[in-house]
């Protein structure tokens, strides 16, 4: 068949430009995480002849951000980068290989739930039979029925009979497959409610023309920023009380719902926050006036009209590589040691600081948490007890501690352990390299506390009884149960009067030995051997007229 010439050139050229913009095969290399985002950079190994060529990445996530789009390359090729764009594509199906499974699973699940529907009505009209056939042998006899005969009924009886056991027996079982597909079906459903986090059936295109000046091959990078990723420090403290140390361990929990898996990329996690922008906000003015109501009504279009020059409508609502052993080689028995938590590297910028996880990762698109190992730090401690019997009988073990690591500390969870056993759950502050901070260790029952009040004596006070006085008396027991020597702060306090009838005199303890703070607050400063036990007392009196009705005595 003869083309036309007109034909024949225009085909030529769609063909050759169907060729230059042809999908590249590409793949995730790395990704840095941000506490609200991502950005990944997506490699394509290209061998480029000399002229233009435009280069398109296919089934990127639809909600990449245009105007994150970076694109760079390296190679023996002299090329030069013209343009990007990207365009969103919609498709008649799933891009998403895992949503598809899902979606593929859940419709053959749907068919077995409709077969078992089927089978249930089946059942019903075959009951209504029985029933019918039933009704039929004890009705009266007529004219154009006579009464069966008895072997002819018997048999009829039993036929029902065994017709009822079958279709109960069925419905039993159909009611047990109809409850474990439910469960199926629910469990497929919250699977891609989470994995349908970045969108369905439209994925982005993104092109890059380039200019070669001569043949050769480049690596062309190109990174983009997505939403649905974040990550959050998280810590394990590892208190050893024998060597007044502590080993913090520091984690960063990462969860992504972008649309694609990370396999085997170089994982960095930032401490930047681009969501707030490079300036700081600028003030208002902040005006005062007198209040003057206003009639409020309803319009035609459903605004709430506030005055003629206000109106609102619904639509405004709105965290040290071991060094190599040198001298002569030993032959020993090898000794076992403890497994060792994989260290970053850390970079420090002027406002932020990144890590980089010295192992690829993988983290799938689904939501699911991913810890991965930031650093590890063991830090030298002077720890104490803190204990407020009045309120909980319990002795809290903190730890005055320096960062000493390279790494600022992000605030987060800590997970303590004391001696290997999990005692608590707390929470580390914000802290920087060179910075002091106190470590909340959770609660040590190796020291006994007790709170008893011993006594509350009421009794009349001046010349005509015009008065009352009542004391109080308390006793506070704190026993060192350890075998080492412990730093203890004890806390209690006594009442403070507002108001000049009402005199509260303090007898124990003495104010030469401990003297109240202004809100009233009494603090002890023990030092406890191995065994050993204090006793402090707390007795004060309340004066106050008869006639004066005091809030807040026991």
């Amino acid at each position: 068949m003869k083309i036309p010439l007109p034909f024949a050139s225009l085909a030529l050229l769609f063909a050759l430009g169907s060729l230059a913009a042809a999908p590249v095969d590409s793949r995730l290399t790395a990704v840095t995480v941000y506490a609200d985002r991502a950005v990944v950079t997506r490699t394509a190994a290209l061998d480029l002849a000399p002229g233009a060529v435009e280069i398109t990445f296919e089934k990127l996530p639809a909600t990449l951000l245009d105007q994150s789009l970076q694109v760079s390359g390296r190679g023996t090729a002299e090329a030069t980068i013209l343009d990007v764009t990207a365009r969103t594509a919609y498709l008649d199906f799933t891009p998403n290989e895992r949503v598809k499974t899902l979606e593929d699973e859940l419709r053959g699940l749907g068919k077995q739930r409709r077969a078992l529907d089927d089978r249930a009505k089946l059942l019903d009209a075959q009951r209504t039979s029985v029933e019918r056939i039933e009704a039929s042998l004890v009705s009266p006899p007529t004219k154009d029925a006579p009464r069966p005969a008895l072997a002819d009924l018997t048999t009829a009886l039993a036929f029902v009979t065994e017709q009822r056991a079958r279709i109960s027996a069925e419905v039993a079982t159909l009611d047990e497959q109809r409850a474990a597909l439910v469960e199926k079906i629910t469990a497929v459903e919250q699977q891609l409610n989470q994995l349908r986090g970045a969108g369905g059936r439209n994925y982005k295109t993104v092109t890059v023309r380039l200019d070669a000046k001569s043949a050769g091959k480049l690596d062309l990078a190109l990174s983009y920023a997505l939403p649905g990723a974040s990550w959050s420090p998280s810590y394990d403290a590892r208190v050893l009380s024998g060597e007044h140390a502590v080993e913090l361990s520091y984690f960063g929990v990462i969860r992504q719902n972008t649309g694609e898996d990370w396999k085997d990329i170089a994982l960095t996690l930032s401490t930047a926050r681009p969501s707030l922008g490079g300036a700081a906000p600028q003030l208002a003015p902040w005006a005062l006036d007198v209040f003057v109501p206003r009639l409020m009504r309803a319009d035609a279009n459903d605004a709430i009209v506030l005055s003629p020059f206000e109106v609102k409508t619904k639509e405004a609502r709105s965290l040290n590589a071991p060094a190599a052993a040198g001298g002569k080689l030993a032959f020993a028995e090898p000794r076992e040691r403890d497994a060792s938590l994989a260290q970053a590297t850390v970079e420090n910028a002027s406002t932020s600081a990144s890590f980089k996880i010295a192992t690829t990762a993988t983290v799938p698109s689904d939501n699911s948490p991913q810890k991965v190992p930031i650093t590890s730090a063991r830090l030298a401690t002077a720890p104490e007890y803190s204990t407020v019997p009045k309120r909980l009988a319990a002795a809290f073990l903190t730890a005055d501690v320096t960062n000493t690591s390279d790494f600022p500390l992000l605030g987060g969870a800590m997970h303590v352990f004391l001696d290997g056993t999990f005692v608590a759950t707390s929470s580390l502050r914000t802290v920087m390299p060179g910075e002091k901070f106190d470590l909340a260790l959770g609660a040590d029952e190796g020291l006994a506390v007790k709170h008893k009040r011993v006594t509350r004596f009421t009794e009349d006070t001046g010349l005509t009884n015009s008065g009352k006085r009542i004391t109080y008396e308390y006793l506070l027991t704190i026993q060192n149960n350890k075998k080492t020597a412990e730093h203890v702060i004890v806390s209690d306090q006594v009442p403070v009067s507002r108001n000049e009838k009402i005199v509260v005199k303090i007898h124990a303890p003495d104010a030469k030995d401990v003297k109240p703070a202004a809100d009233g607050t009494l603090k002890w400063t023990l030092d406890l051997k191995p065994a050993e036990k204090r006793e402090l007392t707390v007795k004060f009196s309340v004066d106050y007229p008869n006639e004066v009705n005091v809030t807040g005595l026991d």
